[in-house]
């Protein structure tokens, strides 16, 4: 297996996977499939952090990016969809793909990253619950699972609301 960032040829192959990653009975398309098309076309939209895992093929098995958001005024990233197809789950292509999203904005220079999920799953990496570090998630609903990573460039006094790129808006 092989991170790289995507490529366009990859998109296709890309929103295959995260649909089946995320298939529900009776849903055509999930969601978070339909998210990416928009993320790549919003201004939040980071080329540099959309990864792909990749298989001796090269054909993608994982995905995952980080787009543009904000804590306040205060440039910071949101990661997702993470996405691995299902035939790949549970052999550490999530973790890969995590894990090199991670050094990649720690490298750009970026105080943190934030997502929505599993506390169980998201601590390996890291992550905690954001308001240990007086982030307020966009809906105060989601309690412990609005997570933040901190990396190299954060600094304490970076506090306040968390905002996604637009198309989170949306779902």
């Amino acid at each position: 297996m092989l991170i790289r960032r995507e490529t366009p040829a990859d998109i296709p192959a890309v929103f295959a996977l995260t649909a089946a990653a995320f298939a529900k009975p009776g849903v055509q398309v999930p969601v978070e499939a339909t998210l990416l098309a928009e993320l790549r076309s919003c201004e939040g939209w980071l080329p540099g952090l959309s990864l792909v895992a990749v298989n001796d093929h090269d054909e993608p098995i994982g995905h995952v990016m980080c787009t543009r958001a904000h804590v306040d005024t205060a440039p910071v990233l949101g990661l997702g969809p993470l996405s691995v197809h299902p035939d790949h789950q549970r052999r550490g292509v999530g973790l890969a793909l995590v894990h090199t999203a991670l050094g990649a904005a720690d490298a750009l220079g970026e105080p943190l990253v934030a997502l929505l999920g599993s506390t169980a799953y998201y601590s390996r990496y890291g992550f905690h619950p954001s308001t240990r570090y007086g982030i307020t998630a966009p809906d105060p609903a989601w309690g412990d699972y609005f997570q933040v990573r901190t990396l190299s460039a954060y600094k304490p006094t970076l506090r306040g609301t968390f905002a996604y790129a637009e198309p989170f808006n949306h779902i």
